[in-house]
């Protein structure tokens, strides 16, 4: 079938989307509303709403996204690189989003082993016991390294098991500070990984779903690329223009409007909100004048 007769005369065309549920899920949730999606649902469903009426939702732990994808239960979703590598899923990769549930930085796959272990580096984990989540992509990097171990599925705590447990643990980290405060330090690290949004293949096939899908993208990205921006305005006499627009580390040249004073024009920019701090005292002294600073959605580039 084609895109255009999928559907009865009259019915409301749907892409059926997963969402991570769990660690990522107020992340996803919140970078959705950036985008211009509310998506709302109660402490005990599974079925988000969302409101879009050609959306279709479904809550899903990210590790099972991508065999879901895959299968064409679902059309689309949002899991981890990770979770496509350890499922071996056949999906298209459309878009890469580079968040996660404490930052906007890839997360990483580390072995880890305690603090006092003799274990420094990959070659010493020959014979010994590692407790991960990720075990299919674990047993394919040691083995592609000649090193033999026992590799084994942990259900969570991963952190707590060495060394009774365990001699080495492979486990997902942000900023180490678990790994830290279970007195463990890290010996390689296996695999970096950032959340993508996915598609099965037929359904990218079909134009409709296609479309939508990369729209979905082209605005989750855009909200993605404003979270370190702000936009800032400000009025500035002629004869200045030139030195506040020099201090102006802008996307692109600043945008300048004439105001009802002639001696005066409006300027705009957006620049990364890290730095603000330090330009707004510059351009203050630099005579610009009614600075206004102010929140994005999304930058499209």
């Amino acid at each position: 079938m084609t895109g255009s007769d999928e559907y009865k005369k009259g019915e409301v065309r749907k892409l059926k989307i997963g969402l991570p549920k769990g660690s990522l899920q107020e992340a996803t949730f919140r970078l959705f509303r950036k985008a211009g999606y509310r998506i709302s649902v109660g402490s005990r469903s599974y079925v988000p709403q969302i409101d879009d009426p050609e959306m279709e939702g479904l809550l899903i732990r990210a590790q099972e996204i991508a065999r879901y994808v895959e299968d064409g239960v679902l059309d689309v979703g949002l899991t981890g690189r990770d979770w496509i590598m350890e499922s071996g899923s056949d999906v298209v990769e459309v878009a890469q989003l580079v968040y996660a549930k404490a930052g906007f930085r890839p997360v990483k796959w580390v072995v880890a082993v305690p603090s006092d272990s003799r274990i420094n580096s990959l070659k010493d984990l020959e014979g010994k016991r590692i407790s991960t989540e990720l075990v299919g992509f674990t047993k394919r990097y040691l083995q592609e390294r000649g090193i033999h171990a026992d590799v084994q599925f942990s259900w969570g705590a991963t952190e707590v098991k060495p060394p009774q447990l365990a001699d080495a643990i492979v486990e997902l980290t942000e900023t180490g500070a678990s790994l830290r405060a279970n007195n463990l330090r890290v010996i390689e690290t296996v695999l970096e990984s950032t959340t993508r949004l996915i598609a099965n293949k037929q359904a990218w096939e079909n134009p409709w779903k296609r479309e939508k899908t990369e729209n979905l993208a082209l605005l989750l990205q855009g909200a993605l690329q404003a979270e370190e921006k702000v936009g800032l305005k400000m009025n500035v006499q002629k004869d200045r223009l030139d030195e506040i627009v020099k201090k102006l580390p802008s996307l692109h040249t600043p945008t300048v409007s004439n105001l009802t004073d002639k001696n005066w024009v409006a300027v705009e920019a957006v620049i990364d909100e890290k730095v603000v701090r330090d330009i707004i005292p510059l351009l203050k002294k630099a005579g610009a004048q009614g600075i206004i600073e102010y929140p994005l959605n999304k930058v499209i580039y």
